[in-house]
C-alpha cells in the first residue's frame, strides 16, 4: 500500500485594513485547506465570513505557539493541510509563526508561503522616499531610552528605515528624530489601505509640530529617510 500523503503548512498573508485586499489565490487556500491556524480566532472570523470561508479554525499565538504547534505538526504529519494567518498582514512578520514555522523545518513539514498584502512594503512604496536599500525594524520599544537609541541608530545609517509605532508614542518618536536631525525627510503612514489612509510626507521637525497639534489615531507606519540620498532624489525641502 502507498504511504499516507503528508499535510502541508501554507502560510497566508491577510488583509492590513481593506477586506477585499485577501488575493484570489489566499481566499482559494483557505477554503481548501483542512484547518486554520489564527492569531485570533474571532478576528479572522470576520475576515473568513466576509469571505463565507467555514473552514475549522484554531488559534496559534505567542502564549500557546509551542504547545499548539506540536499539535498542529501532528496534523500534518498525518495528512491535514493548515493554514496559517495572523490578524493581518504575513505571519511571522511582526506576528506569531515563527517558532511553529521552525518546528515544521524541523519535522520535515513541506510549506509554501503566499504572497500578498503587507504594511512595510505598502508604506514604503508610498511613502516617497529611497528603496533601493531598506531597514524593517518591527515595532519601536516602548521604553523611552531604547526607542530613542534605536531612531538615532537609524538616522546614522545610510538606508530608509521603517518601523510600527503607537499613535500614542508617535509624536514623542518624532521629537527624537527632530531633535537629532530636524531636516530629515520622514513619512507616517497612517491606517493603510483603510478610508482614513494617509501618508503624511515631510522634515522631522515639521512632522513632529503637526502631530503635536493634531494627535494621530489608528495604526502608524514610520518611515525615515536615509542620511544620505542619492543625487537624483528630490531636494531636503520637499514637504507633504
Amino acid at each position: 500500500m502507498d504511504a499516507p500523503r503528508s499535510g502541508r503548512l501554507i502560510l497566508v498573508p491577510t488583509p492590513i485594513g481593506n477586506l477585499g485586499d485577501l488575493t484570489h489565490r489566499a481566499e482559494e487556500t483557505l477554503r481548501s485547506v483542512d484547518l486554520i491556524a489564527c492569531e485570533d480566532t474571532r478576528h479572522s472570523g470576520k475576515l473568513l465570513a466576509h469571505y463565507q470561508i467555514d473552514t475549522p479554525r484554531i488559534s496559534l499565538h505567542e502564549h500557546n505557539e509551542a504547545r499548539r504547534s506540536e499539535e498542529l505538526i501532528a496534523a500534518m504529519q498525518a495528512g491535514k493541510d493548515v493554514a496559517l494567518i495572523s490578524d493581518a498582514g504575513c505571519p511571522t512578520i511582526s506576528d506569531p509563526g515563527q517558532r511553529f514555522l521552525q518546528r515544521c523545518l524541523k519535522s520535515g513539514v513541506v510549506f509554501d508561503v503566499l504572497p500578498g498584502p503587507s504594511a512595510v512594503i505598502t508604506a514604503l512604496a508610498g511613502a516617497g522616499l529611497p528603496t533601493e536599500a531598506f531597514y524593517y525594524g518591527g515595532f519601536l520599544p516602548n521604553k523611552s531610552g531604547q526607542r530613542q537609541r534605536i531612531l538615532e541608530e537609524a538616522l546614522a545609517r545610510d538606508l530608509t528605515h521603517v518601523y510600527f509605532e503607537s499613535p500614542h508614542r508617535l509624536q514623542r518618536s518624532l521629537v527624537v528624530l527632530a531633535t537629532a536631525a530636524p531636516e530629515r525627510l520622514v513619512c507616517v503612514a497612517r491606517e493603510l489601505t483603510k478610508r482614513h489612509q494617509e501618508f503624511r510626507r515631510g522634515r522631522a521637525d515639521a512632522l513632529a509640530q503637526h502631530y503635536q497639534d493634531h494627535p494621530p489615531k489608528g495604526e502608524i507606519t514610520l518611515v525615515i529617510g536615509p542620511s544620505k540620498v542619492p543625487a537624483w532624489f528630490a531636494s531636503a525641502d520637499a514637504t507633504s
